[in-house]
């Protein structure tokens, strides 16, 4: 196939522009203008006119809970709700339209929907599903909302012991619990709703592929929760339909890792290590979120002066581990919010390529949320990856009336801090986090380049000078992600030799007004050279 008649912005750093490109064995051929692409074509290429459009990379998304977002497409979406009666009135539509679930599941809710307390209560949700077991996750899915029914089939009572890294939230009048669970405490609940069963799971990924093709997503970091359906995305492999590639990493639970921790990711290595599927990375979470008051600070929150968060490791042990898969080889992440959280990864980080003389090990953080300037400068000195997440820095009601009160005014100068650590030499690499937010890149590259909501405030941004450039932004989703992944030689960029992965674009979001960015649509969507999504726009482009 040529691609031509287009404006291509290829992410490589040398030869960022060209007009055309030629695709052969599922790889670039050639990238180039029309002229030089011509010659190129034979009597059996395809030729896709692009009509002037912008052609990209296509989108890596470095961090996803892609089992669990796929499943959430069939399940109440709160996304988008401010108030608790546009939650309660959403939630009564889905479980109207579906009589036949025996639990209503989601999640999306904002904590600022909550007032002052910013947290959920159980008879709000009895009130909105009276009849079935319900359990709702905030956005961010660090905390979860239960009704009675739920709380009740869990034998979840005042009288129940808070698990370790978890809180069931109690009114502090009668000891009773509230419906809100905080971190660990969700899985009380979790652990008796029935499971999808192995076909229902197996349509939820296929549909979620579908999704995330569909906007341009062709590659992704799964964190947390997909490690378990290894077989399941390897039967779809076999059967040619996974058409983004996959990262998929083993959770390293605390308190420590063991032998038969370690016995089980090595074991998943050896069988799924290769351009499609791999298990080459384990990921840790050292804390919780700052709305909750459950991610660890090096000093006490602004509203809360008594609470500075919870380390879900012993240092020692989460040391120890990093030190031990970094001598093995392994990518590693951690999910650190909080400042203290923070420190922790970077020391641990630095020590493990001490001790075993490791160069470029391609360590990262997930979120750093709330960064001490101290710290700032560190991720490009130690090689570590900043994995964040633009959406996260949404400036609605929640991200200035929660995060910004709980952290306080001399930490929410830092907030999200994409700027300062690109700045001071570290590498971004950017995702989504979904089902956490929408697994659309345009939303996410928009709050990246504006920092503002789509009505325009704050004006100016929040935090204005952590904004990134538009270049910046579609790096961190393209090159930013395939270099967290080892995989900056054959994907990320738009070159000779490259995997041919691109998209087509509906506008030119290096022209367009900022705040129109969340607006692009994807037009065609190629995977290895094979056209895996196509709006009607294009059906008459190729010939």
């Amino acid at each position: 196939m040529i691609v031509t008649h287009a404006r291509i912005y290829t992410v490589d750093r040398l030869h960022p522009w060209a007009e055309a490109l030629a695709i052969s064995g599922g790889k670039l051929a050639a990238v180039g203008s029309d002229q030089q692409i011509a010659p190129y074509r034979g009597p059996a290429t395809r030729v896709l006119d692009a009509g002037g459009r912008l052609v990209l990379p296509g989108i890596t998304d470095a961090h996803t809970h892609f089992v669990a977002g796929s499943l959430s497409l069939s399940q109440v979406d709160l996304h988008g709700t401010n108030s608790l009666e546009e939650i309660q009135a959403r939630i009564r539509e889905f479980a109207g339209k579906h009589p036949e679930k025996p639990w209503i599941l989601g999640r999306g809710w904002l904590y600022s929907a909550f007032g002052a307390e910013a947290l959920p209560h159980r008879e709000a949700l009895d009130a909105a599903v009276p009849d079935r077991p319900a359990l709702l996750g905030a956005y961010d899915g660090h905390t979860y909302w239960a009704n009675s029914k739920a709380l009740a089939l869990a034998g979840i009572t005042r009288q129940t012991p808070d698990p370790p890294n978890g809180m069931i939230v109690r009114d502090p009048r009668t000891g009773e619990p509230t419906g809100a669970l905080k971190e660990s405490a969700t899985q009380l609940v979790r652990r008796v709703v029935p499971q999808p069963s192995r076909e229902e799971t197996l349509a939820a990924i296929r549909q979620g592929i579908a999704h995330a093709n569909r906007l341009g997503v062709v590659g992704l970091h799964s964190l947390r929760g997909d490690f378990e359906q290894l077989d399941l995305l390897d039967e779809i492999r076999r059967e040619g339909g996974l058409s983004v590639r996959m990262y998929v990493a083993f959770f390293a639970a605390p308190p420590e890792l063991t032998p038969a921790n370690l016995e089980t990711a090595e074991q998943a290595r050896r069988r799924f290590d290769d351009e499609w599927l791999s298990a080459n990375l384990v990921k840790f979470v050292l804390d919780g979120v700052v709305e909750a008051h459950t991610a660890a600070m090096l000093a006490p929150y602004s509203d809360d002066p008594g609470v500075t968060g919870k380390m879900f490791w012993e240092q020692a042990k989460y040391r120890a581990a990093v030190a031990e898969l970094d001598r093995r080889g392994f990518l590693i992440t951690t999910h650190a919010i909080g400042d203290a959280a923070i420190r922790l990864a970077l020391d641990a980080y630095q020590a493990a390529n001490s001790a075993n003389g490791t160069k470029d090990s391609r360590m990262r953080i997930e979120h750093i949320e709330a960064v001490s300037a101290a710290d700032v400068p560190r991720f490009g000195a130690l090689g570590v990856i900043a994995s964040m997440q633009p959406l996260h820095a949404y400036p609605d009601d929640n991200g200035l009336n929660v995060w910004a009160r709980n952290t306080g005014p001399e930490r929410a100068t830092r907030a999200f801090a994409w700027h300062s650590i690109a700045s001071a030499g570290g590498r971004l690499a950017y995702g989504s986090d979904w089902p956490v937010v929408t697994i659309n890149p345009w939303e996410g590259m928009q709050t990246a380049v504006t920092r503002e909501t789509v009505d325009g405030t704050p004006k100016g941004g929040w935090v204005p000078g952590e904004r990134v450039t538009i270049e910046q932004a579609v790096e961190a989703y393209t090159m930013g992600a395939a270099y967290a992944g080892r995989r900056e030689k054959t994907q990320g960029s738009l070159e000779a030799g490259k995997l041919a992965d691109l998209i087509i674009v509906s506008q030119d979001i290096f022209k367009a007004d900022p705040r129109a960015i969340g607006k692009t649509e994807v037009l065609v969507t190629m995977v290895a050279g094979k056209v895996v999504y196509r709006a009607p726009a294009m059906l008459a482009s190729e010939r």
